[in-house]
């Protein structure tokens, strides 16, 4: 945690330092534009005040929540888009008819001479078929945050009185055949109409549901696409083991947390 901390105060030093209010490179960027203009406001609203404290005091609160926020950034996406974006390349070293088929769109959309953006995305509907579908079969956080029943409710013979705590079994739902058929077979069809254009399924919610869903599900689907549009539109992906070897569900025993480990190469196109 230390080490964390340590290297987040460090960034957060080094946008201060570089900071252009005119040219906002990120969210670090934005918060301090927006702490600038708090703390600005708190001072002239403080006229009765003097001296530095008037400005010291909310500038040390705004710094620790932002400290506190990247924090939060930090745990909440790193490992769990990390994690994704590797059983990414384990489902596409399998299956690699399918991985053909996504750089054919690669290459038809984005090319080979500038890298992928996310205005690409809405021309993919096969890469976000695909992307959809690794997220749904790789079910890396099975178990939502918990919630509060609003009323008391009857749920398969069980009275749940209002105000009881529950945690939504997220993969009850991306698995439910009735949604998904063959729910434990990997098939971007299950996001894909007649025509081969994608088609949004409200079953799919590997980013939980409701008030409590996830606050970073905008930037990991963007991270996941640019990251994986651009392997593809540069690397072949070889496994050494035979195909068929190859597993992408979890390693037993492990609350579906650990995904199988395979050595892949990235061969230049």
């Amino acid at each position: 945690m230390g080490k964390i901390q340590a290297f987040v105060l460090e960034k957060v030093k080094e946008h201060q330092k570089t900071l252009d209010k005119d040219c906002p490179r990120d969210y670090i960027d934005c918060f301090l534009i927006k702490m600038e203009e708090v703390i600005y406001k708190v001072i002239l609203q403080s006229k009765s005040l003097k001296g530095n404290h008037v400005w010291a005091i909310p500038k040390v609160i705004q710094k620790l929540t932002l400290n506190r926020k990247v924090m939060n950034l930090f745990f909440a996406g790193t490992e769990t888009t990390s994690n994704t974006l590797k059983r990414s390349l384990t489902i596409l070293s399998k299956y690699q008819d399918i991985l053909v088929k996504a750089q054919e769109e690669v290459d038809r959309v984005i090319g080979q001479n500038r890298c992928p953006s996310m205005e690409d995305r809405s021309k993919m509907p096969y890469m976000d078929a695909v992307i959809h579908e690794i997220q749904r079969v790789s079910d890396i956080v099975p178990l939502g945050l918990p919630h509060a029943t609003a009323q008391t409710t009857v749920f398969r013979g069980y009275t749940i009185p209002k105000g009881t705590t529950i945690f939504p079994l997220l993969t009850s739902v991306l698995k439910d055949p009735k949604y998904f058929p063959n729910p434990h077979t990997f098939d971007p069809g299950h996001f894909l109409d007649e025509k081969g254009s994608f088609r949004k399924k409200d079953a799919a919610m590997p980013f939980s549901m409701g008030k409590r869903i996830c606050l970073g599900e905008g930037m990991a689907r963007m991270e996941i696409f640019l990251f994986l549009s651009s392997i593809l539109q540069h690397f072949n992906l070889k496994c050494d083991e035979d195909p068929s070897n190859i597993y992408i569900n979890s390693m037993p025993n492990t609350n579906e947390a650990v995904p199988h480990t395979y050595k892949i190469r990235f061969m230049p196109r």
